[in-house]
């Protein structure tokens, strides 16, 4: 099975070799017809703590690296 590729925006990077990352995607409502976007944020592994606070970054699902965290930095675009 491949492995899910995300694109989103640095949110936080408070935790140590961590950042929150929020991913913004958009689907058509089945009953209403009406385009939605919906916002979610994943934890990502940032082993360099390279990223900041508004850069856009590419996520790729990995192993488990603790509870909430299942996706690591694959690279970034400013």
């Amino acid at each position: 099975m491949p492995k899910k590729i995300l694109t989103g925006v640095v949110t936080s990077d408070k935790p140590n070799k961590t950042i929150t990352v929020s991913v913004e995607r958009k689907y058509s409502h089945p009953v209403l017809k009406k385009v939605v976007k919906v916002r979610k944020k994943y934890n990502a592994h940032d082993e360099h703590n390279k990223f900041k606070t508004g850069d856009v970054v590419s996520i790729i699902e990995c192993k488990p690296f603790s509870k909430n965290k299942k996706f690591q930095v694959m690279d970034g675009s400013k």
